[in-house]
């Protein structure tokens, strides 16, 4: 028996409820672990590897002991409680966008830049769901050709906006059925049978923040130069479950369609779907609930010299969030750097 304890901040929501799945999954070893959440939400039984346990209140002494915290509370909870963490001895695997372009802090996808995780000092960045996915698909390719440009179409589940948002697609798409109207309040425009290109508010560049995070986060993930010509749009259509990116790169060498499917199908994390004329492509709906990053449409781009573009697809609650927590947590054990 280990002896890390583990606690999981945020632990009722959509993604810590996941978290706690694939820990059960992947069968993590540990000592003893907390279920930690809100007020509102303590007191209530939450169920892991056959027992229940209590969630509790997040306070300060309830990080005595803890090794690794899975934290998914949101940037301002994480910040909140990251000095009481890490002045217990704690590591934070954090999920939010709180500390994600820190210069001191490592931000990383298992199986991408791993060694980036040697250089934390008590805080661990997840990177945005649709970086996650993408960074898995690029980092092979770049690793052969190098990006020279990229632009990326995200068109992202409603999950990755939480339970309320869930909820409001089911409610508009009840009332637009019925032919009711409906008063949306998490998005900025009805969801149902829609696509809405906005996911965060604006910036004065004139992109979003879930855009400009894709820029930036990619750029620190593959150590890219600053100047690497990034682009973004994010949209956010009526799916529950997976995104799917529509991606656009320039390599500094060739790289052919044959020996992009060869790289990709070695690539950790990777499963390639790409068979079109039998209609073999992933979809959102068949991703839901896998570990892979799916990846069909592979083509040579007519736009860019050296290009290639590509379709990608992955289950956001897990690649985009909680596997990746999990995965992250399980590299900090086995390099020893709790």
């Amino acid at each position: 028996m280990t002896n890390l304890n583990i606690a999981i901040l945020g632990a009722s929501g959509v993604v810590g409820t996941e978290i706690k799945n694939i820990l059960e999954e992947k069968n993590v070893p540990f000592n003893e672990i907390k279920f930690l959440s809100s007020a509102r939400s303590a007191g209530k039984d939450i169920e892991f590897k056959g027992k229940t346990y209590k969630i509790e209140e997040a306070k300060p002494e309830a990080f005595d002991g803890i090794n690794i915290v899975l934290a998914s509370a949101g940037a301002s909870t994480s910040k909140e409680f990251v000095g009481e963490i890490t002045k217990r001895g704690g590591v934070i695997v954090d999920n939010s966008s709180a500390f994600r372009m820190e210069a001191d802090v490592p931000l990383v996808i298992a199986g991408v830049n791993d060694d980036d995780l040697k250089k934390h000092k008590g805080i661990v960045a997840n990177p945005n769901c649709s970086t996650s996915q993408l960074m898995l698909v690029l980092k092979p390719l770049h690793d052969y050709a190098k990006i020279k440009r990229l632009v990326v179409s995200t068109y992202q589940a409603v999950s990755g906006a939480g339970k309320a948002a869930i909820d409001e697609l089911t409610d508009n798409t009840a009332a637009a059925m019925k032919d009711e109207k409906f008063e949306n309040k998490v998005f900025s425009k009805n969801i149902a049978f829609n696509a809405i290109p906005q996911i965060d508010v604006f910036v004065e560049n004139g992109y979003t923040k879930e855009e400009m995070k894709v820029v930036k986060e990619t750029k620190k993930i593959l150590h890219l130069d600053a100047d690497t010509p990034i682009s973004c749009t994010a949209v956010r259509i009526p799916v529950y479950v997976g995104h799917s990116e529509a991606v656009d790169i320039e390599f500094e060498k060739e790289i052919s369609p044959e020996k992009a499917r060869e790289i990709l199908s070695n690539a950790y994390g990777v499963e390639i779907v790409d068979n079109p004329e039998n209609k073999e492509f992933p979809t959102p709906a068949e991703c839901a609930g896998k570990d892979p990053v799916y990846v069909g449409r592979i083509r040579k781009n007519l736009a860019f010299d050296n290009g290639l573009s590509m379709w990608v697809v992955a289950d956001n609650l897990r690649i985009g969030a909680a596997l990746n927590t999990v995965r992250l947590a399980e590299k900090i054990i086995e390099m020893r750097l709790y």
